[in-house]
């Protein structure tokens, strides 16, 4: 048996991202489970290296993990030819110029999106890579979910006839922070520390949509800051100045109309944090972080608008839920272990930092939308690797 050993740098891994879905639910679990195999005569087992700002977190979670090496000095890691790959998940405004030294000195890049800011930079970081000619990968989790990945199975099988309409639903209420602790840090509520939902939650609805119904064209969205005063995790008040709300409205190719609204401020009254409706000429679908329902043609009530007696109908009980046909892992820890195979063994891996550079141009034209209170057309972005129509690439196996 052969086994490779691929050294990995974790920057931000004392931060709530970095530590829970990528330390503990997907790397751990990776080198817990005896790593990954690669046929019957290779597997994988990564060795990792903390990196962070605070040395006493990074202490405690290296002996949780069995006394994993770590250091505070980012430059160190980079230089140490050990370790070739380099995983990002810091907060937003620190990214790329860490990512930018990594390429510098010929590191494998993997890191959360969004990358950047901005689209030059973005931009900038794939054609960075390209020319060091290192191998890169965005952090796109949400593909992996099993609602995701029985909605885009429905897609293929043709369920929904031609697709009319995509709705989306997504956020909860995260405390102010003054008598119930926030669930998010408080740099995400300002701006000059990359917060704001806009760039955070857009990135997300660009690799959706383009890999599970079809490629975004346009986009037409209004912010808002709706709780403009939170507490920090030392108890401090602070002025949010980062949106916490977002109303899009998109224009995908083949005329599909798709609306996502994101929310830090809304109570939840519906399947799941998350709830994604397909309405198409054949038949619905509602699918959640992990369910997912559907109501064919022949299925489909006839409802007589009455509001002078109560509805004879249950409109719940008229669909019916997709059955688990297969097992599904954690999705980050899917996805790295599609990158390291990549790393490894040259295995395809299309979601590079050019499909992230389509996330933040999505989040930049977002943002001009609401300045402008216009729609803002989409420029086709392309380079080595670039595809113009994601979702023909999109594996629909969990396996």
């Amino acid at each position: 048996m052969t086994i490779h050993t691929p050294g990995i740098i974790l920057n931000g891994v004392t931060g709530r991202m970095g530590l829970n879905q990528h330390l503990r639910r997907s790397l751990g679990p990776i080198v817990q489970q005896g790593g990954i195999k690669i046929g019957d005569s290779a597997a994988i087992m990564p060795r990792l290296l903390l990196v962070g700002r605070n040395a006493s977190k990074l202490e405690a979670i290296s002996r949780e993990f069995g006394g994993l090496p770590f250091t505070t000095n980012l430059d160190e890691a980079l230089s140490d030819s050990d370790y070739t790959v380099y995983f990002d998940a810091q907060t937003t405004d620190r990214r790329a110029e860490a990512v930018k030294k990594a390429i510098a000195a010929r590191k494998n890049i993997y890191c959360e999106k969004p990358v950047a800011e901005d689209l030059t930079t973005a931009l900038d970081l794939y054609r960075r890579a390209e020319k060091a000619g290192v191998k890169h990968g965005v952090v796109q989790d949400k593909l992996w979910l099993p609602g995701m990945l029985k909605l885009r199975t429905l897609r293929e099988l043709g369920h929904f006839g031609r697709i009319l309409s995509v709705r989306g639903e997504f956020g909860y209420w995260v405390f102010e922070g003054d008598t119930v602790p926030a669930q998010r840090p408080s740099w995400n509520y300002r701006k000059e520390d990359g917060g704001g939902i806009i760039l955070d939650m857009l990135c997300h609805w660009r690799y959706v949509l383009d890999n599970v119904i079809a490629p975004v064209r346009a986009v037409s969205c209004l912010g808002a800051t709706h709780v403009p005063e939170r507490w920090d995790e030392q108890g401090k008040r602070y002025q949010a100045t980062a949106d916490d709300a977002a109303y899009a409205t998109f224009e995908l190719e083949g005329g599909i109309i798709a609306h996502f609204n994101s929310s830090w401020c809304v109570r939840v009254r519906r399947d799941d944090l998350l709830t994604v409706q397909v309405d198409g000429t054949r038949g619905s679908a509602v699918a959640g972080l992990r369910d997912c329902w559907i109501q064919p043609h022949g299925a489909t009530p006839r409802p007589v608008w009455n509001p002078d007696i109560p509805n004879p109908l249950n409109f719940f009980e008229g669909w019916q839920l997709v059955p688990e046909q297969q097992s599904f892992d954690n999705a980050f820890k899917r996805q790295w272990e599609l990158f390291l195979r990549h790393i490894v063994s040259g295995e395809p891996f299309p979601w590079n930092l050019l499909e992230a550079a389509k996330g933040v141009q999505l989040a930049e034209a977002g943002l001009d939308s609401w300045r402008k209170r216009a729609w803002v057309d989409l420029e086709p972005l392309s380079g080595p690797g670039c595809r113009e129509s994601s979702n023909s690439a999109m594996p629909v196996s969990a396996e």
